[in-house]
């Protein structure tokens, strides 16, 4: 009565004890808890390995068609290695200048408030989502033969600006790129914590030693990154190549890719070309992902920022607004004569362009649907994993970045040439390689927000139980609606004035509206280009409007 318990409860007792014993009579450890991530999403590693799979097929299987059907590089002949130096040659000009010229806009926004200069930073990101060759109308008809500066000139008794060729393509792409670098750059100066320029009135520095102490050390941290990413985006930059170079000594690699295809069709050069593009890329991809963003600014306490050091008005104040207002009219005179020169063409377009615009909308539909599919799927494996698995996972989500949309046409060219018209594939291909191109931007958008939703929210989803489709459908998806609506909207209006693979693939009758731009501007039909232009740069943003602002329309925050 004493020992308080049955036999059997006692033997049973004893045999749990025996069973945590080990070998040599030691306690055997507790098994380790299980991973609460694997019970969170259950179907992630499927959906995201098969999505990793596709990209890996898409880019490296598409290089190893092209290293399959390649020869040997003596059929490289000196025409082919002249496009080598002059893409490195460009990219190098577009990328400096674009830094360089950022600098002083980037510093005078960062040390100037006045009225809409939110408004202006906000449309210096426009370029980035505006189609390739609506900005190169639009620069045309600025800086072109019979633009208005070459009119300016004639009636000085001077000659037109000459703007086919390395001028033209490095004038493209710093218009394309130097809102790109000042906004890295403003970012930057916006980092510094204020109480740094508080401690500089304190102590009396001049404006040079500001500079010097302050804002050089930012600008060697960032302005490296900022060149890098500049110069990948001017070496896979397709149809600024296409319509402001070309030429013996104005042809880049891609340009020399696609003429190899449409005019040689010598798929062999065109394969050993495209793997040149591809080692390029590889090389500043690489470059770009290890250059670190800036770190030793240190913290502040987030108070607004006073520069001690400069004074409400004077000659610097003055430089400032010219600096300001000479980057705005760059970036806003060319899309204003434009929309001036091709509204009124736009009601008689011709049924060719309604139907191009219409084949364009579609496949900017099936580009955002896979992209935005892609990224989620992608992200909830990459939340689900830990350690290398989840590395390599985001890694073959960035793989993009190494590959331009005109090498992975020509493989995928090469691969269905044998079996398939490859026109019968034009629409669906593009799609596909439009939404993969867009991809590293998508999942840079949502996994972080994924991630913070997991942290706030994921404990106490866990203990209600929820996992797979309802976790997704209650928890996480209202709290991805912003960056999701702003991936798609991105995606779409980059998928909108694509010209990369489209040109490989499409016959006549099946351009999408940038193709279709790009016959009548070799038609020298002006007006209809001009107007063709003005549909594709309303579709673009409206594109990208409807998706950001469904994003936003109550979204969770």
């Amino acid at each position: 009565m004493g020992d308080g318990g049955s036999p059997a409860r006692g033997a049973s007792d004893l045999r749990s004890a025996a069973a945590r014993l080990g070998p040599a009579g030691g306690l055997r450890p507790p098994d380790p808890p299980p991973d609460p991530r694997a019970r969170r999403w259950p179907v992630a590693p499927v959906a995201g390995g098969a999505v990793a799979a596709l990209l890996v097929v898409l880019s490296l299987g598409s290089l190893a068609a092209v290293a399959w059907r390649a020869e040997g590089w003596a059929a490289l002949g000196p025409a082919d290695w002249a496009a080598v130096r002059f893409t490195l040659l460009q990219a190098v000009l577009s990328a400096t200048l674009s830094v360089l010229l950022a600098v002083p806009v980037a510093r005078a926004l960062a040390r100037r408030t006045f009225p809409g200069r939110g408004v202006l930073i906000t449309l210096l990101g426009a370029p980035f989502i505006l189609p390739t060759l609506v900005a190169v109308l639009g620069l045309l008809a600025v800086f072109g033969r019979n633009g208005i500066v070459s009119q300016g000139l004639g009636l000085l008794g001077l000659p037109p600006l000459q703007i086919y060729g390395l001028t033209g393509v490095v004038l493209a792409h710093v218009f394309f790129n130097l809102p790109l670098a000042t906004r890295l750059l403003l970012q930057g100066w916006l980092a510094i914590p204020s109480e740094r320029f508080r401690l500089a009135g304190a102590l009396g520095f001049s404006r040079g030693a500001v500079f010097r102490h302050l804002e050089w050390p930012m600008l060697r941290e960032m302005a490296p990154g900022a060149f890098l990413v500049i110069f990948l985006l001017c070496l896979t930059s397709f149809s600024v190549a296409l319509t402001l170079g070309g030429g013996p000594r104005a042809t880049t690699v891609e340009l020399a890719i696609y003429q190899a295809f449409r005019f040689d069709f010598d798929l062999s050069k065109a394969a050993l070309l495209a793997l040149v593009q591809f080692a390029l890329c590889a090389v500043a991809a690489a470059l770009a992902l290890g250059v670190a963003l800036p770190s030793g600014t240190g913290a502040g306490l987030d108070r607004p920022l006073a520069r001690h050091d400069l004074r409400p008005g004077g000659a610097l104040a003055g430089w400032d607004a010219v600096v300001i207002a000479l980057a705005a009219l760059f970036l806003l005179v060319p899309l204003a004569v434009l929309i001036g020169r091709g509204a009124p063409m736009v009601a008689g377009l011709p049924a060719a362009v309604w139907v191009a615009a219409a084949r364009s909308v579609a496949v900017a539909l099936v580009s955002v649907a896979l992209c935005i599919g892609f990224a989620l799927a992608l992200a909830l494996a990459i939340q689900r994993a830990r350690g290398l698995a989840a590395r390599g996972l985001e890694t073959v989500g960035m793989i993009a970045l190494a590959a331009s949309p005109l090498v992975i046409g020509t493989g995928l060219f090469i691969l269905v040439f044998p079996w398939v018209d490859p026109a019968r594939l034009a629409l669906p291909v593009t799609a596909l390689v439009n939404a993969a191109m867009a991809l590293p931007f998508a999942l840079r958008a949502i996994l972080p927000a994924l991630r913070q939703a997991e942290a706030t929210q994921g404990r106490l989803a866990d203990h209600l139980g929820l996992t797979g489709s309802a976790r997704l459908r209650l928890v996480i998806l209202p709290r991805l609606r912003r960056p999701m609506g702003f991936a798609a909207g991105l995606t779409g209006a980059l998928s909108m004035g694509d010209l990369g693979v489209i040109v490989l693939f499409a016959e006549r009758e099946g351009a999408t509206l940038p193709l279709q731009l790009y016959r009548l501007m070799g038609a020298y039909r002006s007006d209809d280009a001009a107007g063709a232009a003005v549909l594709l740069l309303a579709l673009a943003l409206a594109i990208f409007w409807a998706f950001d602002r469904g994003g936003r329309a109550h979204a969770a925050t």
